[in-house]
């Protein structure tokens, strides 16, 4: 029971902050300085929740604010404080709520069946290759018995290519927005490729079962 209440306080706290704060948070991201890197990264959190500012934009603003490296860093600190927090709370404080969430989404079992089978190769493939809504990872890899280092590790690993590609666009755009925009759109281009591929052979697997 103190588990459950204590995991509404945090719930309503990330949504409270996220919903009536951001537009303060965002421009003492813009600001720079220490302050800035610590209100980045609590905005990345919560957008892991509740996407009140879309990533690539969040992640870009930080690129270009910090510049890549930095930048970069800032929003995997931020991206992974709240990917942790949702497996944890997933885990511990929301388990009902979360079973019934993943009703909404059948083909998740056949993750789930891969992941039991090599838990840290399924949460990485998902995380380079987005298949499946991260939050829907984040639940399902917090209801098994992923061990919580292998899901840190997997996912730390496979969220820095895109992190990564945000910061280096966010931190050019000033200079040149064609190329900023230019590098990330061929990013999703492939992506939405190798998905495409991936259900097609799906399909043509069950087609011919």
């Amino acid at each position: 029971m103190f588990k459950r209440i204590l995991s509404i306080g945090i719930l309503l706290l990330i949504i409270a902050i996220g919903l009536f704060q951001k537009d303060e948070l965002l421009h003492l991201v813009k600001q720079g300085g220490g302050l800035s890197i610590l209100i980045s990264m609590l905005l990345v959190a919560i957008c892991v929740f509740f996407p009140v500012i879309p990533f690539p934009v969040l992640a870009g603003t930080i690129g270009a604010v910090f510049g890549t490296s930095q930048g970069m860093i800032v929003s995997l600190t931020g991206a992974m404080l709240g990917t942790m927090a949702f497996f944890f709370l997933s885990r511990y404080g929301f388990r009902d709520f979360a079973q019934q969430k993943l009703m909404n989404y059948p083909k998740v079992q056949e993750y789930d069946e891969f992941l039991n089978k090599n838990s840290f190769v399924a949460i990485l493939t998902c995380r380079l290759i987005p298949i499946i809504p991260a939050p829907v990872v984040n639940i399902v890899c917090g209801l098994s018995h992923v061990k919580w280092l292998t899901f840190f590790t997997a996912s730390l690993i496979g969220k820095i290519p895109n992190i990564l590609l945000l910061s280096y666009a966010g931190a050019l755009f000033s200079n040149n927005k064609l190329y900023s925009f230019g590098i990330y759109g061929v990013y999703l281009i492939i992506i939405f490729i190798i998905n495409f591929i991936i259900i097609y052979r799906k399909q043509a697997n069950k087609s011919l079962d």
